[in-house]
């Protein structure tokens, strides 16, 4: 795979393009992989899968969002989240119900089960910065970078 330091493709390879070490595409999904593969051990010890830490996140910071706010937050369409947002409301980490001005619309909100697993997640986000052995301002910088790619794409 190709490093930062690497010049960009050979204008007169019409081939170069296609190589793996000259795509964008190809270092940020191995990354997000890789990434989520970090959080595994730190959701497991939780009960949680990766998709169900996302909402959870969502849910700790505004208690209640419709289905429709949390498919535009985590970039996910309603057949997504339905099934996610059931096994969830199984385990009682959330509940949903119909919201009385918009029959369409579901609100999710979190429930007492859910709210109990929000302090030892505090740790998850230490552990994985640790894990990375990344300094802080390099984490910050990336996160900014990856969010201004997020908002060009959508």
């Amino acid at each position: 795979m190709a490093d930062s330091a690497t010049p960009l493709p050979d204008p007169n390879d019409p081939h170069a393009l296609l190589r793996l070490g000259n795509q964008l595409c190809f270092p940020l999904y191995a990354a997000s992989r890789m990434l989520t593969k970090a959080y595994q051990p730190l959701l497991q010890e939780l009960g949680l899968t990766y998709p169900q830490y996302l909402v959870l996140l969502l849910l700790w910071e505004h208690q209640e969002l419709t289905v429709k706010e949390l498919g535009e937050h985590l970039l996910l369409d309603s057949g997504t989240l339905t099934p996610l947002l059931k096994r969830m409301e199984q385990r009682q980490w959330l509940s949903r119900r119909r919201d009385a001005r918009d029959e369409r619309s579901v609100i999710i909100g979190l429930q007492p089960a859910g709210e109990a697993l929000r302090g030892p997640a505090c740790r998850i986000p230490e552990q994985l910065l640790s894990r990375l052995g990344m300094p802080e301002a390099d984490f910050l910088a990336l996160r900014s970078q990856l969010n201004q790619l997020l908002t060009r794409l959508q």
